[in-house]
């Protein structure tokens, strides 16, 4: 940092892509925009939702953390990852995309399983209504009905981030919802819209699930960096480089 301070300093071209693609996302998206969110947990993101939440058209939310967005809605999650202390933030995050116009796209049905898969455990599956979680059932991923909404809202928008997978994608059985929504971004992409894949978990989902690169406009090598430009942040390595 000093030393770009004091000496002649430029960015990368890795990185002079990457804040081009994030850029031109998240300041002058092409609409609708439609914002993807997974991952385990709500206190993860929620930088990315405070600074999204004006911005996008749409914000479609799975992962373990959709469970404290049905239980902020009053729908019991059984044993499913939960945040008891971001419940009433979520719930301001609720009424404010209702009071925004944003469009605010949960499960309508989720897979259970009798707990987290844990070694050679066999899994049994079973797909519920995202409102009839029974008590003692996980949810690890969204149901075939999700499936086809998040696939189809996305594939409806011109401009996609998306950051954090569907469910557990490295069991197969819980691996269909984050197939789904990298498969509506290969659609989208396809037809003309601009689409982000977030680093981390997300960017490992698509090699791992088997997905082109090239069915993407740009894969995000950022990890954690990517997710605070999201959130809106001043980086350190880029204010130096004014």
């Amino acid at each position: 940092y000093d030393v770009a301070a004091d000496l002649p300093a430029a960015a990368g071209l890795l990185v002079e892509k990457e804040v081009k693609a994030l850029s031109k996302a998240t300041e002058n998206p092409e609409r609708p925009f439609t914002v993807v969110l997974g991952g385990s947990k709500v206190s993860d993101k929620l930088g990315v939702i405070e600074n999204l939440l004006d911005k996008a058209n749409r914000l479609v939310i799975g992962g373990g953390m959709v469970f404290t967005f049905l239980k902020a809605k009053g729908y019991e999650v059984g044993t499913s990852l939960l945040e008891e202390d971001q419940l009433e933030k979520v719930k301001g995050y609720i009424e404010t995309a209702e009071k925004n116009g944003v469009e605010l796209v949960l499960p309508t049905d989720v897979v259970v399983n009798a707990g987290f898969p844990a070694g050679d455990t066999p899994v049994a599956p079973e797909v519920v209504a995202a409102d009839a979680i029974p008590a003692d059932k996980m949810g690890l991923d969204i149901g075939p009905e999700s499936q086809k909404l998040f696939h189809d809202k996305i594939v409806d928008s011109k401009t996609v981030v998306w950051n954090g997978p569907m469910g557990v994608f490295e069991v197969p059985e819980f691996a269909a919802g984050t197939k789904a929504v990298a498969q509506g971004l290969v659609d989208a992409t396809a037809v003309g819209a601009f689409t982000i894949v977030g680093g981390g978990d997300s960017a490992s989902a698509v090699r791992n699930l088997g997905f082109p690169e090239d069915g993407f406009s740009h894969i995000s090598t950022g990890g954690g960096a990517s997710l605070e430009f999201l959130e809106g942040k001043e980086l350190p390595g880029l204010k130096v480089l004014e």
